[in-house]
């Protein structure tokens, strides 16, 4: 077996802190000045930053580019890599590439439906699905082999991670397929946002009922809500996502000048209560478009300072 030098979050993790990550999405075009400054942000109030692979089929700066521009910034970085995208080749090519600026987190992920970005007529190619590019960085990681079964000169270093979401439905199957992504492979999870969380609970019950909280590290996921008008378009119009009546309600019942900070109180009040829940062993902070309020939701919610671990 190969020696793989944890991450800076990997380290956190290990040592037993609550970690903490969140995530920048890169620039429509090629100035990486964009990315940088919003690294710069949040990066002294989080373990790790990702780097989101074109969101919502958006065609952005790729996430390997920005996030070496982030290692030169001295960020560590998550690679969210999508299997939309790429073919077998070209997932362990940019994995390789990723290895060789010495990235050592990534995020697996199957990407968003091509009808919802900027090139509808774009062909999927998903070639391998999110678990079998959990499989592939294991294989290459910690047997050194690529898909064809040669070896690999300097193999890849990599603290494999993957999403879940607690409030897609069918609900049942949702411990069952974190299950397989652990069998799999799969090391940290991060989860969908979460706005209920009386079913958030529920499903760290059953997975705690299986015992896969001590087989991975479950990274809360919590975004703020700017505004009601943003709280209502997630509630109705975004797929997968919970959003119960009385949060919007809540916000939508203060004047509109202080909807933000109401959000970000609710923010706040859910990371409280989630670090009671056993299993959950940090925090996906994921403020869309607003990363200079993650320092103050950070700072707010006691996960700051940041340990520092060797």
């Amino acid at each position: 077996m190969i020696t793989k030098t944890p991450s800076k979050l990997e380290k956190v993790l290990a040592a037993g802190h609550l970690g903490v990550t969140s995530e920048c999405g890169p620039p429509r075009g090629s100035d990486p000045e964009e990315i940088i400054k919003k690294a710069n942000l949040i990066k002294n109030h989080v373990d790790a930053v990702n780097i989101t692979d074109n969101q919502t089929s958006v065609t952005r700066m790729c996430s390997l580019a920005a996030c070496i521009r982030l290692k030169m910034e001295g960020v560590d970085a998550v690679l969210q890599m999508v299997t939309r995208d790429r073919n077998r080749i070209a997932l362990q090519s940019d994995i390789l590439g990723a290895a060789s600026f010495d990235i050592y987190n990534i995020l697996c992920l199957s990407g968003d439906h091509q009808s919802f970005g900027d090139c509808k007529a774009g062909q999927n190619v998903h070639d391998l699905d999110s678990m079998q590019l959990i499989q592939t960085i294991k294989q290459m990681r910690d047997e050194g082999k690529f898909l064809g079964g040669d070896d690999i000169k300097r193999p890849p270093q990599m603290f494999i991670g993957a999403a879940a979401n607690p409030f897609a439905d069918p609900f049942e199957i949702r411990v069952p397929r974190l299950a397989k992504k652990i069998a799999a492979g799969v090391e940290f999870i991060q989860t969908q946002c979460i706005y209920n969380l009386d079913k958030f609970e529920k499903w760290m019950e059953l997975v705690r009922d299986r015992g896969l909280h001590e087989q991975v590290y479950i990274l809360a996921g919590v975004t703020p809500f700017k505004s009601a008008g943003m709280a209502r378009y997630m509630k109705n119009r975004v797929p997968g996502m919970d959003v119960p009546d009385e949060v919007v309600k809540r916000i939508a019942g203060v004047p509109k000048e202080k909807q933000a900070e109401e959000g970000i109180n609710i923010c706040i009040e859910s990371i409280q209560r989630l670090k009671e829940v056993e299993g959950v062993k940090g925090f996906h902070v994921m403020a869309i478009e607003w990363e200079e309020k993650v320092p103050e939701i950070v700072e707010r919610a006691g996960l700051y300072p940041r340990p520092v671990v060797e």
